[in-house]
C-alpha cells in the first residue's frame, strides 16, 4: 500500500486546529480577493454589490477547490446547501457550490494504511488475499475499497477519513461563519436551523455504528423482496471508523437510461413505491437520494441500495398527517393540502398570502402527475423546469426566510431526488395507483 502519484489523492486535514485554520484561511483569502475587486471597480467608477464582489468566478473556483480537499462536513455542508437550500441561495453561490455534488478527493495509500492499522492492527493485510488501495467510491465522510479475505468473503469496505467524526461541530460553526458573509444569503434568513440539522445528519452520517445498525435493519426488511438487493454487513471487520458488508456486481443506476421503457418504467416504478414503504411501514426512510446509492444487476434487474447513514426516522405523529396529505392529494382538495402542509412544517402559518400562492401554484404544477392515471411521463422536462422556475423565484423572495423542520427536509430532499431520477430515466410512473395503496 505505498503511496502513489495520483493528482486526485489529497490527505484529509486532521485536527480541529488544522481545519479551523484552513477553514479561516478560505474565509480571508475570499474576503481579500473581494477587497481586491471591490478597488478595482471602484477606481473604474463603480459601486459594486457584496454578493458581487465576493461571489467572483475565482473565488466560486476557491471555495469548491478547498472544501473538496478538506471533505468531512466542510465539504459535505457545501453539497448540503447546493441540494436543500439551493433555492434560498443567491443563483451565483449556488452555482459555485454546484460542483461538489459530484467532486470528492480520495486519502492517499499512506493515510489509508494507518487509518486501517489503528482500526484493524498492523497486521491487518493478513486477513486479506486481496485488497484494492484505489478506491471505488470516494464522498464526503469516507472511501470505499473492494477487497477479499481468505475466508472467500468478496467484500466493499467503507472507510471513514481520519478525524472527520471529531471536526464536524467546528466546521459547521466555521463553515456558517463563511455563510454569513454580506450578500451570500438571503436578509433574515435564519440560518440556524439548517446549520443544525446539517450538523445532526453529519453526525448520524460520521456513525458508522449505527449506519450498520440501519441497514441491518434494511437488509431485514427487504431480504425476500424480488425487487432489491441490500448488501449484509459483516460485524467482525466492522469498528466505529470501518463498515464493511457485501461486494454486489451492479451497474450505476443512470444505465438504465439505456434500457427499453417497460425496465425503465419497472424501476422507477418500484423505486417510489419503496420510498412510500419507508415511510408507512419501516417509518425508516434512506434520505440521501445521490444516483451513486443506487444501482441495479442487468440479469436479474434487481436493484441494489447503498449508504443508510442519512436515515431519518418517521415520528408516529407524522404517519396521520401523511395519510391525510396523499388523500387530499388524489382528491385534489387545495383547501386539504394547504392545511396538512401547515401541520407537517412545510408552509408556515404566518407566511404572506401570495407566498403561500406560489407555494400552491408548485403544488398544483407537483400534482399533475399524480391525476394521470396510466402512468405521467417524466421524461417530459417541462414540468422539472417550471419547478425549478418557479422554485428559484421562490427562494430569492428575501420575505422567505424559514427553513422546513430537518426531517421534513430529509423526505422532501428523497421525494425531488426520485423525481430527477425518473425524469433522467425517462420513466413513465403512476404514482395514482402508487398513492391509493396507501391512504
Amino acid at each position: 500500500m505505498s503511496d502513489t502519484s495520483d493528482p486526485r489523492a489529497r490527505p484529509v486535514p486532521t485536527g480541529r486546529a488544522n481545519r479551523a485554520a484552513r477553514m479561516g484561511g478560505l474565509t480571508a483569502g475570499l474576503l481579500g480577493s473581494a477587497a481586491a475587486e471591490g478597488a478595482r471597480q471602484v477606481f473604474q467608477g463603480r459601486r459594486p454589490s457584496p454578493r458581487d464582489l465576493f461571489l467572483t468566478p475565482a473565488n466560486a473556483h476557491r471555495l469548491t477547490r478547498k472544501l473538496s480537499e478538506m471533505r468531512g462536513a466542510a465539504m459535505k455542508m457545501g453539497q448540503l446547501l447546493s441540494l436543500e437550500a439551493g433555492d434560498l441561495l443567491t443563483p451565483e453561490l449556488a452555482a459555485a457550490l454546484k460542483p461538489l455534488q459530484a467532486q470528492a478527493r480520495f486519502m492517499p495509500p499512506g493515510q489509508l494504511k494507518r487509518v486501517l492499522s489503528d482500526a484493524w492492527g498492523a497486521d491487518f493485510l493478513k486477513q486479506f488475499k486481496r485488497f484494492d488501495v484505489r478506491p471505488i467510491a470516494a464522498a464526503s465522510i469516507g472511501q470505499v475499497h473492494r477487497a477479499q479475505t481468505k475466508d472467500g468473503r468478496d467484500l466493499a469496505i467503507k472507510v471513514q477519513y481520519p478525524g472527520i467524526r471529531n471536526s464536524i461541530d467546528s466546521d459547521i460553526r466555521n463553515l456558517g461563519t463563511l455563510m454569513r458573509i454580506p450578500g451570500v444569503l438571503p436578509k433574515g434568513l435564519d440560518l440556524a436551523p439548517l446549520l443544525e440539522a446539517a450538523r445532526q445528519q453529519l453526525h448520524d452520517e460520521a456513525d458508522y455504528n449505527r449506519e450498520a445498525h440501519q441497514q441491518m435493519q434494511f437488509h431485514a426488511d427487504l431480504h425476500d423482496d424480488p425487487q432489491f438487493i441490500v448488501p449484509k454487513v459483516h460485524d467482525d471487520l466492522c469498528t466505529p471508523d470501518i463498515l464493511t458488508m457485501d461486494f454486489i456486481p451492479s451497474e450505476p443506476i443512470d444505465t438504465v437510461a439505456d434500457t427499453p421503457q417497460t425496465t425503465r418504467d419497472t424501476i422507477t416504478t418500484a423505486l417510489f413505491d419503496l420510498l412510500l414503504r419507508e415511510v408507512f411501514e419501516f417509518q425508516r426512510v434512506q434520505s440521501d437520494p445521490n444516483f451513486a446509492n443506487f444501482r441495479w444487476q442487468p440479469e436479474t434487474g434487481r436493484i441494489v441500495l447503498l449508504d443508510f447513514g442519512a436515515t431519518v426516522l418517521v415520528r408516529d405523529d407524522v404517519l396521520p398527517t401523511a395519510r391525510s396529505l396523499l388523500r387530499a392529494a388524489l382528491d385534489q382538495d387545495r383547501d386539504a393540502i394547504a392545511t396538512h402542509l401547515t401541520t407537517l412544517g412545510l408552509m408556515p402559518e404566518n407566511m404572506p398570502d401570495d407566498l403561500r400562492a406560489k407555494i400552491m401554484e408548485m403544488v398544483d404544477l407537483a400534482s399533475g402527475p399524480l391525476m394521470d392515471v396510466a402512468g405521467f411521463n417524466y421524461g417530459d422536462t417541462r414540468l422539472v423546469r417550471d419547478l425549478r422556475e418557479k422554485g428559484m423565484a421562490l427562494g430569492q423572495d428575501r420575505r422567505f426566510t424559514q427553513i422546513p423542520p430537518a426531517d421534513m427536509l430529509l423526505l422532501n430532499r428523497k421525494a425531488a431526488g426520485l423525481f430527477l431520477l425518473a425524469t433522467k430515466l425517462n420513466a413513465r410512473v403512476s404514482l395514482h395507483a402508487l398513492y391509493q395503496k396507501y391512504v
